[in-house]
Parts: structure tokens; sequence; C-alpha cells
């Protein structure tokens, strides 16, 4: 057993990325070596035995408030975000596989042809078969973002940890790209990051997750093998949780 396997914190999480995450340096949609890079990171964790689901925007095809402020009909323009979360989640699909990973994606809205339709007990039981578990279409419903779908499924799934991979390495108190004297937090609470509308997740995702005690890791997507560590509890991130 590897030192990693020893000091591994959890055995079952939730990685939720942004559609922009697989976007690379380009405007707009997919990168494949972006694609490639991040199912990398995801395989390397899957290996340790650890039980992962994942939840991926769409903001790099499509994102609905965007459709909505530009006149679209905002039920119709969240439902074509959702559409875009299958596309990314069909192309993480691919990446993984292509990496020996075995794979599911999970539709909060049915289209069986190319994907399944969300069913809890199934899902667990894939989890355990130790297949990656893709959850799109959000919860399947208008006017809830992925951050909140993303904590829904982890709280269902009995997930220990969500896992947001970001550009940055943790939370700060204000925007770091744009002001160098951010300040990190380690650790911030659900309470703070409500009060203080540090930019984490939408309010609901974090009302949730404080509801069901389910600690947030907030990391850099950007460092190679950042997922692997951060599982272990080293290099650098905040966490969301109540502590203390």
């Amino acid at each position: 057993m590897s030192d990693t396997d020893e000091k591994r914190r959890y055995d079952r999480v939730l990685l939720k990325i942004s559609g922009e995450a697989l976007m690379g340096d380009q405007g707009y949609g997919l990168h494949p070596p972006t694609v490639d890079r991040i199912a990398r990171e995801v395989q390397e964790v899957h290996s340790l035995g650890v039980e992962i689901c994942m939840v991926i925007g769409g903001g790099n095809i499509f994102r609905g408030l965007q459709g909505s402020a530009q006149g679209m009909e905002r039920t119709t323009a969240d439902y074509m975000g959702m559409l875009a979360t299958v596309m990314n989640a069909l192309a993480m699909q691919g990446a993984l596989e292509t990496l020996g990973v075995h794979t599911r994606v999970i539709s909060a809205i049915p289209m069986d042809q190319i994907c399944e339709p969300y069913i809890r007990r199934r899902a667990v039981r894939h989890l355990e078969k130790k297949r990656v578990c893709i959850f799109a279409a959000g919860t399947g419903n208008p006017y809830f973002t992925t951050d909140t779908a993303a904590t829904l499924r982890a709280s269902e799934m009995s997930c220990q940890a969500i896992f947001k991979g970001t550009k940055v390495d943790g939370v700060y108190d204000k925007d770091p790209v744009v002001h160098p004297d951010a300040v990190r937090y380690d650790k911030v609470s659900y309470d703070e990051v409500l009060n203080k509308h540090l930019n984490v997740m939408d309010a609901s995702a974090i009302a949730l997750a404080r509801t069901n005690n389910l600690p947030i890791v907030v990391f850099s997507l950007e460092e190679p093998g950042g997922f692997r560590g951060i599982l272990a509890g080293e290099g650098t991130f905040t966490e969301v949780s109540d502590f203390g």
C-alpha cells in the first residue's frame, strides 16, 4: 500500500468543474488536450480505489443566465444549458474510457440512446463497482445551477466531500486575479461564505452542503497532480465546512 493510500482522507467524493475548465485557452467549446489532462487527473485518483462522481458545467457551450439576459425565455435557456452539460459529460466519458476507466453518464433528463436516466440506487451500485459516474443535465429543473446539482448528487450518493476544481488554489477574500493583496483562507465556514459573498458556489448549494454537513474543498485544477495530492491532505486548498 502506498503512502498516498495510507493518508487518503476520503473514499467517495464528487468532483465539480466548470464547463469553462474544458475549453483551455480557447474562448468557446471543448479543447481535447485539456479534457484529456483533466481525465488523467481523475484516473490517478480512481487508481487509488476512490469512488468518484463528477458534475461538469456547460458554460463553455451555453449558459442559461446569459441566454436569458439576451432576451431568451429563462426556462428554455436553462434547458439548453442542461443539454450543454450532457455534451461535456460525453466528452469526459470518452477521455476517461480511453484511459481504461469505466464510466457512466447519468442524465437528470432521460435520453436513453446516449446515457442512463438518473436512478439513485443504480448510480450507487455503479460507484460500488468502481465506475466513475458523471451526472449531467443538472437537477433536471430550470433555475438551478450545476453547483446546486453537484451538492444534491453528492448528498444523495453519500459522498464525503465535494472537490471543486477552479483556476485558483482556494477561496480568497477578493478576486486574486484583480487584487494582488487578496488573502487566501485555509478554512472558512459555510456561514462566512454566505455572509461575505465569497465566490465558492451559489447560496443554494452552500446552504444544502451546510444542512448535510458536506465539506467543500476548493483547489486549483491547473496544478498537475493536484486532485490526488489534495485528497491526501497535501498541497494548497481551502476547505469550506463547519469547524472549530
